[in-house]
């Protein structure tokens, strides 16, 4: 008959992997943020400055459910006035992560995974982080006009907050991007990569989530990547290579880059895997939502442990 100890280790085990596997996010709740992003009356474009002003109003009314550290920071493009939305937690803390997600969307289209997605992680972050005891201070950040016509120029909102922390000398530890975190595949030849030969290592089947950085992109990305892998949350592979390489840039990490600030993105890879990139059939109905919140999961736990 077994001991007393060895009984008491093994639920020790089960108590752990159990609570290892349950998942934090809630899918009812993230479907929900995604209908009131996608099903509205006219898209996030940046000419439809009503449904972006409705859309950001939206989020600073989630935000403020779970924060006291809400605010919009309003800025100029064009003779129109945009807003990114700022959510803080542990304010407390002199050094602070950055976590983004951009809102609007590329034509007439749902944005469901482009990037509702990404702004429903932030949301379904901001519940899970109240309350919590945190090293750092973390700003969930919702920014505007990351698509096109303003995509590589200074009035991206992720160029105008990251140039408000230099200017300000804000201590920024790092920055994480979440740029499409919904579309998942586990059929064969469901996953491309910009170089061919990626897939003899990453494999053919768009079934994980992507941890990409730069080399070069600071202590970090490379200990956020070592621990958001180490939760174990979801299948996670990592991607380090140069900026120059087709997509390894594509959203709002670049703006942090400019500015020496170590950041990274999490992604589903984008159009190498889900077809629906920038077309009208980016809806919610075809996003994984139980692997999607698997990935919340992932960042959250890692937040919450740096």
């Amino acid at each position: 008959m077994p001991n007393c100890k060895y009984l008491v280790t093994l639920l020790i085990i089960f108590i752990t992997s159990y609570c290892n596997a349950k998942t934090l996010a809630d899918t009812t709740i993230i479907k929900s943020h995604l209908t009131a992003l996608t099903k509205t009356e006219k898209h996030r474009t940046y000419n439809n400055i009503d449904q972006l002003n409705r859309t950001a109003n939206f989020i600073k009314s989630v935000f403020s459910q779970y924060s006291d550290s809400v605010f919009f920071q309003e800025y100029f493009a064009d003779g129109r006035t945009y807003k990114n939305v700022i959510c803080s937690f542990g304010t407390e803390n002199q050094k602070r992560i950055v976590v983004g997600a951009h809102y609007d969307v590329c034509g007439d289209q749902e944005g469901a995974d482009d990037n509702a997605s990404g702004v429903a992680g932030l949301l379904e972050l901001s519940r899970l982080l109240k309350g919590k005891k945190l090293n750092y201070r973390i700003d969930l950040v919702a920014y505007s006009l990351e698509e096109p016509p303003y995509f590589r120029t200074e009035f991206m909102g992720s160029y105008i907050h990251a140039k408000s922390l230099v200017d300000a000398k804000a201590e920024v530890y790092g920055m994480v991007s979440i740029e499409m975190i919904g579309y998942f595949s586990d059929e064969k030849k469901s996953q491309s990569y910009p170089v061919g030969l990626l897939s003899l290592f990453y494999g053919n089947k768009g079934n994980y989530i992507t941890l990409v950085k730069k080399f070069g992109s600071g202590k970090f990305a490379h200990k956020f990547c070592r621990r958001f892998k180490s939760s174990k949350a979801i299948r996670t592979k990592k991607f380090t290579g140069p900026p120059a390489l087709p997509g390894i840039d594509f959203s709002d990490h670049l703006n942090y880059w400019k500015f020496g600030i170590s950041a990274l993105m999490i992604t589903d890879t984008s159009f190498y895997r889900n077809k629906n990139y920038h077309q009208s059939s980016d809806t919610m109905e075809t996003l994984d939502l139980k692997r999607m919140a698997k990935v919340i999961d992932g960042v959250f736990k890692t937040l919450i442990t740096l």
